[in-house]
């Protein structure tokens, strides 16, 4: 499998500040990857790196195999963004964004129709494709925006904090979504703090802390490796707890609960993703 993306010991200062401080990742095609961090971290910085928005003060990254200070036409058609300040126009409504942007891609004229009004009715925005951007609640705005991020069909989805601020069914919406894409082979690279998100459709996770990456892998198995406790943390029908060891010693007292049916529910000590950044970093990801 190809690497998408490439980055290797990539540095970005502001005057005195490190943004990002020697960053090493590699993201596969077709596979979601999430950068997770505060605010601050350095995870927008990075993607304006990636996209040829910024240059890094040092190191190098690479994007379908060529430096992303020299991207041509061809590599940004492949591309689509979702950033958290939308990029949409308010003034203009969501059919005449989509259709701008369209002709942005360089879109042949006689698919802009069809694809706008598909993708609108994809997105749950199509009774609304008249209203202005400026009357659309958050959820809509960045429905939309994916939608514009769709609209060229890329190969690699840039998405910055994509279900920041959303209520729950919205977010189950778009992540329904990106799973679709993922199906059709779009590497999708997710910035987020949401550690549900991440947990439920990210293949790997770096966690990001003042610029540089503290952790790699799949989230399964980051949270399986700082898994100290290691233990069954068990709830009696009558309320009270206990707690065994995830191992062969607690097979008896644990058939013993099972045949007095005294057990409501089970749960292993594994860490999630923000305990395991709290533990490494001292501090929370909101």
């Amino acid at each position: 499998m190809n690497d998408t993306i490439v980055t290797e010991e990539i540095s970005h200062r502001f005057a005195t500040h490190t943004v990002l401080d020697h960053l090493s990742l590699k993201v596969r095609e077709g596979e979601v990857f999430g950068l997770l961090g505060p605010s601050g971290a350095g995870k927008t910085t990075l993607i304006k790196i990636l996209t040829g928005q910024l240059t890094q003060t040092d190191g190098q990254a690479t994007l379908f195999g060529t430096d992303t200070r020299k991207l041509r036409q061809e590599e940004h058609a492949k591309i689509g963004a979702m950033m958290d300040n939308f990029g949409l126009y308010e003034r203009l409504s969501a059919h005449d964004n989509l259709t701008f942007y369209a002709q942005i891609y360089q879109m042949p004229r006689h698919t802009i129709p069809d694809t706008t009004a598909d993708i609108l009715k994809r997105m749950g925005l199509y009774e609304a494709r008249k209203t202005a951007v400026s009357g659309l609640s958050k959820g809509m705005k960045n429905r939309l925006s994916l939608a514009r991020a769709l609209m060229n069909h890329p190969r690699l989805l840039f998405l910055d904090e994509p279900t920041s601020g959303l209520d729950p069914v919205t977010t189950r919406e778009i992540h329904a979504i990106l799973r679709e894409q993922k199906k059709k082979g779009t590497t999708i690279f997710l910035t987020t703090h949401n550690m549900f998100e991440a947990e439920s459709l990210c293949d790997h996770v770096g966690l990001l802390s003042n610029g540089h990456l503290i952790e790699y892998g799949e989230p399964a198995e980051i949270c399986r490796k700082y898994n100290h406790l290691n233990r069954l943390q068990i709830t009696l029908k009558n309320n009270d707890t206990v707690s065994l060891p995830n191992d062969s010693t607690a097979a008896a007292p644990l058939a013993g609960y099972l045949e007095k049916e005294a057990i409501s529910a089970i749960h292993s000590t594994e860490p999630t993703l923000e305990s395991v950044f709290i533990e490494l970093t001292g501090k929370g990801l909101d």
